[in-house]
């Protein structure tokens, strides 16, 4: 790829489409978002303005990276608290698609006020290819996906889109990015949803939830960051379950010892053919957790959601933990270039419990999962 080339091109773009006039950007410190930012800069200078909102779902390290970006880069970037606004309308919320919904309804209301503030007309985001065709496509709504889906985004919100890295998967930001002489603490930074936490609290939101899923992923972020996977996280759901007899007799008739299949309360989404499905958790536990390895559960994972369709995703269990919790928690970590398939990262069991160790240290001692579903047939996030 010519990426001089590219750069002239989309800088034009930009230029063209804003025709002089004051632009705004986004901005989460994330890699879509910061090259969009970087890009406009280039091609319109002072004219653009850049926002974070602080939405209640961020990570600590948000906030860290909005504020590297915009020192090295030297962005005008005005942080908006709309904190209260999302969490009266979303705490309590339990279906994915309702609880993506409402976010992105939200969020577009505060750039709205925003834009009418500063009498701006034009928004410049980093949406990427996979955003939209998953959203087209019916898997998952994607937060910043508007015009694709028939959203007259100046008659409801009073600005324009224009989104310059529309036709570019992730992996090809990446070496834009590089190209651009981005750090690497910026073209490697892990993917972070829009939604952010909202996502990875899964089932009925609460602020405890919330909590316990920004402590336990800045655990698994930094444990993990060595591993060379392209996304890892935590997820906290709740720990209500029954055992499913039918599930746990098919898979022990394959291997030597026994294993219980527990169907868990809580659902996740998922892809089978090209279509969104929305099923349950199924949680494999056994009695030798550091003889399993990842091939071998992700085997037993094809098996479980072909013979049982009400499961989207499979979760094996390294921390026995309390039972008695009303949480637990799910380490999440995959493999993909462009973000549109990925599979199982294959982490020793030992270092997983490694992991597991530090989080019930460090957060509490929780019943926790290692997810072996590769996407398809489940989505890298679980909501």
């Amino acid at each position: 790829m010519n990426f001089q080339a590219l750069v002239d091109g989309i800088v034009d773009m930009i230029r063209r489409e804003t025709k002089g006039k004051n632009a705004l950007v986004a901005l989460s410190g994330g890699i879509d978002s910061t090259v969009t930012a970087i890009l406009s800069k280039i091609a319109i200078g002072d004219k653009l303005k850049c926002v974070f909102i602080d939405t209640g779902f961020m990570r600590e390290r948000d906030f860290k990276d909005v504020d590297y970006v915009s020192n090295k880069y030297g962005l005008d970037v005005e942080i908006i608290n709309a904190k209260d606004e999302f969490l009266s309308e979303l705490l309590g919320r339990s279906d994915a698609e309702e609880k993506r919904r409402i976010f992105r309804e939200i969020f577009y209301s505060v750039l709205g006020r925003k834009f009418k503030e500063a009498k701006c007309k034009y928004l410049i985001q980093g949406t990427i290819a996979s955003d939209w065709i998953e959203t087209k496509g019916g898997i998952k709504t994607q937060h910043n996906v508007l015009k694709q889906i028939g959203i007259d985004t100046v008659k409801k919100y009073g600005f324009k889109v224009i989104e310059p890295l529309a036709d570019m998967y992730k992996d090809q930001v990446r070496e834009l990015a590089k190209f651009l002489g981005l750090p690497r603490k910026i073209y490697d930074r892990q993917p972070f949803p829009g939604p952010g936490l909202l996502i990875r609290a899964v089932g009925k939101l609460t602020e405890r939830k919330l909590d316990l899923a920004r402590k336990a992923t800045e655990i698994v972020e930094k444990e993990l960051a060595e591993m060379n996977c392209s996304q890892y996280f935590a997820a906290v759901i709740d720990n209500k379950w029954s055992i499913d007899e039918r599930a746990s007799i098919e898979l022990s008739t394959r291997i030597v010892e026994r294993l219980t299949v527990k169907r868990m309360d809580t659902y996740a989404t998922g892809i089978k053919g090209d279509l969104r499905v929305y099923g349950r958790i199924a949680a494999l536990m056994d009695e030798n957790i550091e003889e399993k390895t990842i091939p071998q559960l992700v085997q037993l994972q094809a098996i479980l959601i072909s013979k049982f369709s009400e499961y989207t995703r499979v979760v094996y269990n390294i921390s026995r933990g309390n039972e008695k919790r009303k949480h637990a928690i799910i380490v999440r970590a995959v493999v993909s270039s462009d973000l549109m398939t990925a599979n199982v990262a294959e982490i020793s069991m030992n270092r997983l419990c490694e992991v597991a160790q530090k989080i019930k240290d460090e957060v509490g001692d929780f019943p926790i999962y290692y997810d072996v579903t590769p996407k398809p047939p489940a989505t890298i996030e679980f909501e």
